[in-house]
């Protein structure tokens, strides 16, 4: 007898016998991070006859092994000892700016503000700063974060702003975070942890977030931070509020946050790190003491 034809058609199964019409997509991570590199240190003997810059090492160790926020003016310094210092020091992770006030003329634009750069020693920063009446400050600041870039944000978040329009209807999502945020800058304290709203994880199109933008506001501080991939910082002109948005080492948004509360934590040196400051500070100060 012949056989029948079998009413259901074979198909193949098991691995390699599908084909793939798509090709699945990743997305990139951070492919390299920043860590602690020692400075290049000038040689004991090159220290020989700059008591200056000895003298403010000395001081920024005691302020580190205290614990306590310190500015250390370099006014009285010459630029040798300024470089040798700088050269001690390196630079870090964290660099920031506060932008020059509106309304001032643009040819003081560009010198009306602070530019802050941390050590290669968390917690320890050089800050140089033209005032709006010309007058500069250069000075090592120790402490979690320079005290110009929270004094900043607090005169930004008081600044009286003109009236927002309301929020588009087709904007849906966005309303309801608006009052959350509202809520917790209202009830936020010093000494609070931060409330983090992950926009990344929400149903947002770039038009809700240009929206959420726009009714914060932007304020003059700007942090960088660099680990696995960068970090920016930026304050909101409202109280306590800032814009979190981390990159990934192809400049690819893979986190997008808004935090209310202190200055962010990425950017902030902790009381630990002060203390392991502290420690390798005084290794670097006693391999220069034969100078």
């Amino acid at each position: 007898m012949n056989p029948r034809p079998f009413p259901i058609p074979v198909v193949a199964a098991g691995p390699g016998s599908q084909t793939e019409d798509e090709t699945l997509e990743y997305i990139t991570m951070p492919s390299g991070m920043d860590t602690y590199r020692a400075p290049v240190l000038p040689e004991p003997e090159e220290l020989a006859g700059h008591a200056g810059t000895r003298a403010v090492l000395g001081q920024v160790l005691t302020a580190l092994r205290a614990g306590r926020p310190e500015r250390i003016p370099l006014f009285a310094l010459s630029d040798e000892d300024r470089r040798l210092l700088d050269q001690v020091l390196g630079e870090g992770e964290v660099a920031a700016q506060v932008l020059a006030r509106p309304g001032l003329r643009a040819v003081d634009a560009d010198a009306a503000r602070v530019r802050v750069q941390e050590s290669v020693f968390a917690g320890v920063w050089r800050v140089r700063s033209v005032e709006d009446d010309g007058a500069t400050s250069d000075h090592v600041e120790v402490g979690a974060v320079p005290a110009a870039l929270v004094a900043a944000a607090a005169e930004d978040s008081a600044t009286t702003r003109d009236a927002l329009p309301p929020v588009p209807p087709e904007c849906v999502n966005v309303p309801p975070l608006l009052v959350e945020l509202a809520d917790q800058r209202a009830r936020w304290q010093p000494g609070d942890p931060a409330h983090v709203v992950n926009l990344t994880l929400l149903p947002l199109a770039p038009e809700d977030i240009a929206h959420i933008d726009h009714q914060l506001g932007t304020g003059r501080v700007l942090l960088l931070s660099r680990g696995y991939g960068n970090c920016r910082i930026t304050n909101a002109l409202v109280p306590h509020t800032w814009r979190v948005v981390f990159y990934n080492s192809q400049d690819a948004v893979i986190l997008n946050t808004i935090e209310v509360g202190a200055l962010p934590a990425v950017a902030r040196a902790a009381p630990e790190d002060l203390a392991d400051s502290a420690e390798r500070l005084a290794e670097v100060l006693q391999w220069l003491e034969p100078a």
